[in-house]
């Protein structure tokens, strides 16, 4: 009986859990990035170093300051050719612009459908026989590759993280398209296969 109790226990609190454990990870990051800057300036004023609630909130009102201020850049031309020019920056520096490159171009492509593709849902046969993924047509035709037949790429994202994960290349008549939006396929990769598409839990019964 108790442990049948644990389980379900456990089971309910653990996606609180978890969010808690990223949002905590998040936070402390950005009070990582900020007690530097927030130390140099009290110490410029004959302060002492803040505490860590003050550097907590100097953290989220710099954040929000940040986002207001990109946002605000991206609503006019000059801050749109600036960060033009910041991303262009990033893409010269080695390794960096590898990840920050394909990490962006992916999101874009699949919160957009950016040129059409990364916005057709489809099933494929993977790993391996009579498994099966959920994967995005990213080119509908790959002559480049000299295989037999046309040849379809399908990006497969990975859980909990979708901008890792696999490219494949499936024979046409191999794939099945899915009545389902880009954003449930993602949502259903994030959560493990737990939120089916729909926004409803996956009957696990």
């Amino acid at each position: 009986m108790i442990r049948r109790y644990l389980i379900a226990g456990s089971i309910t609190l653990l996606p609180s859990a978890v969010t808690l454990w990223i949002l905590r990870a998040i936070f402390d990051g950005l009070v990582t990035i900020f007690r530097a800057p927030a130390a140099w300036i009290s110490h410029s004023f004959g302060l002492a170093t803040p505490p860590y609630w003050q550097l907590a909130i100097i953290s989220a009102a710099g954040t929000l300051l940040l986002l207001v201020l990109v946002g605000a850049l991206v609503g006019n031309f000059v801050g749109r050719q600036l960060l033009s020019w910041l991303d262009e920056l990033v893409m010269h520096v080695p390794v960096v612009k590898a990840i920050y490159g394909a990490t962006k171009q992916l999101m874009n492509a699949i919160q957009s459908g950016k040129n059409g593709n990364l916005k057709d849902v489809v099933l494929v046969e993977w790993p391996q026989p009579g498994s099966f993924a959920i994967g995005f047509v990213a080119q509908r035709s790959c002559p480049w590759t000299g295989l037999p037949g046309n040849m379809v790429a399908v990006y497969l994202p990975t859980s909990p993280n979708p901008t890792s994960g696999y490219v494949v290349m499936v024979e046409e008549h191999k794939i099945k398209p899915l009545s389902v939006t880009p954003e449930e396929a993602l949502t259903w990769a994030i959560s493990g296969g737990v939120v089916a598409p729909g926004g409803t839990p996956a009957n696990l019964a």
